[in-house]
């Protein structure tokens, strides 16, 4: 078992390890009569047996919510606000979230909207939930118009990573979380690369020692920079590596694909715009579509038919400002920066880099 701390004016810990689900009801903190526990289907009966656990110390109500993106709208929040009002629930009352990275988004947003804010701890079920949506406080839902451009900053008591849980997931799953995990490479800590260049087969088995420490480091990324920049005032903006684009084919698949999917792709047309515009070697490009086409055995394109409608989404991106449209580019590998991008041709010239 390791702990992650995320500092700032509300720290919390991230525990990492086996059955650590386990310590629960000690990091809902004291004075917690009922939790809203809410889940994935596929989550029903870790569910009940969570409820059952905490039996004579704790009221659970137990709300299930649709998979993916699904559950990320406004009729499921005001769904879980109303299980919370018709069982009086206080501000020392709790929700715990129990799947993957929308389930922790929206559990998130429940929590900092009900009564203005009560406590929230997170149990992923996923390696995006564990090493990105609920790490670092962000909570959203989606509109018709966007992702996540409803949403508040509402840091979680603890976050509860089991390796137990994550063990199960099908080999797909963990590929594509590791998109994040990879993406925490490419902006910080280079040896995540490094790892998954030589020995990728042992970072995707989430039963070996490699595997935690691998997720620790991604996640260690993330905690120091939340920890700095809480609310997304400046140096935040850079764990959005590969999401603009991301996010944009998110949209236009309507969050049929899975997200780290979109990210990868993402990933790589910033690599690209970033080769244009803050002269990114060719070498440091090339070892993005080795990780994450070869090794990671993700997409690296996206038809070129549909610029035009990527291009109306990413003006929605909530890294602009006005009209000025900004990426998350790299000057080399370890070393994001956020930059303005003003001239159209240099997008669709990365774009066609990506193509299919």
């Amino acid at each position: 078992m390791s702990t992650v701390t995320v500092l700032g004016s509300n720290p919390y810990d991230i525990v990492i390890g086996h059955a650590v689900r386990e310590q629960l009801h000690e990091r809902l903190g004291s004075g917690v009569e009922k939790v809203l526990l809410v889940h994935q289907p596929i989550m029903t009966n870790e569910a009940t047996r969570i409820r059952e656990s905490l039996s004579g110390r704790v009221e659970v109500l137990l709300a299930e919510i649709p998979d993916a993106e699904d559950a990320k709208r406004i009729e499921v929040a005001a769904f879980l606000w109303g299980i919370m009002g018709q069982a009086d629930f206080t501000r020392s009352d709790a929700i715990v979230s129990l799947g993957g990275g929308a389930t922790t988004d929206l559990a998130g947003f429940v929590a900092a909207t009900w009564l203005r804010g009560v406590r929230v701890v997170h149990i992923p079920t996923t390696v995006l939930g564990a090493v990105d949506a609920a790490v670092g406080g962000k909570t959203g839902i989606n509109t018709a118009e966007g992702k996540n451009l409803v949403g508040s900053f509402h840091a979680p008591a603890a976050v509860l990573v089991d390796t137990e849980l994550l063990s199960s997931l099908p080999d797909t799953e963990i590929r594509t979380g590791f998109a994040e995990v990879a993406k925490a490479g490419f902006i910080a800590d280079t040896s995540i690369l490094d790892d998954l260049e030589s020995n990728v087969a042992a970072c995707l088995d989430l039963s070996t020692e490699l595997s935690a420490d691998v997720l620790r480091r991604a996640i260690q990324v993330k905690a120091t920079v939340v920890g700095e920049d809480f609310t997304e005032q400046g140096l935040r903006e850079i764990l959005n590596y590969g999401h603009t684009l991301g996010h944009a084919i998110e949209h236009t698949e309507r969050y049929r694909w899975r997200h780290g999917v979109a990210v990868g792709i993402g990933m790589m047309f910033a690599a690209e715009l970033s080769r244009l515009v803050r002269a990114l070697s060719d070498s440091d490009v090339e070892r993005h579509r080795l990780i994450i086409g070869e090794r990671l055995g993700l997409p690296l394109t996206y038809p070129a038919s549909r610029w035009e409608t990527l291009r109306a989404t990413i003006q929605r991106d909530k890294k602009n400002r006005g009209a000025t449209l900004r990426f998350v580019l790299l000057d080399s590998i370890g070393r994001p920066t956020v930059t303005t991008v003003g001239d159209e041709s240099l997008l669709f010239a990365a774009y066609q880099e990506i193509a299919g």
